[in-house]
């Protein structure tokens, strides 16, 4: 029973650190942390309910489209952020 709770965050873990060029970019740590984050917390749920992997499968696609979806969010942000910046300097001269 253990390592049937213990083997969908195992596999997480491992899949973690498959980053060809050692350093992950910003829409890669968002997306993964949320899937991490979402496979946990399926995990838990799941092993409530008596279905751990089913749990952390759901939970680490919720999680993985959540972290994609604040990602775009924060993107957006940046962009509004630097075209102000760029507006403000090309007003100045």
């Amino acid at each position: 029973m253990t390592l049937r709770l213990l083997a969908p965050a195992l596999l997480l873990l491992g899949l973690a650190g498959c980053d060809g060029t050692g350093q992950m970019t910003p829409t890669t740590q968002r997306v993964g942390g949320g899937a991490a984050v979402g496979a946990l917390t399926g995990l838990a749920i799941g092993s409530i309910s008596g279905n751990a992997g089913t749990g952390a499968l759901i939970g680490a696609a919720a999680g993985g489209v959540g972290g994609f979806a604040w990602d775009q969010h924060q993107r957006a942000q940046q962009r509004a952020f630097n075209q102000g910046v760029a507006a403000g300097r090309a007003s100045s001269q």
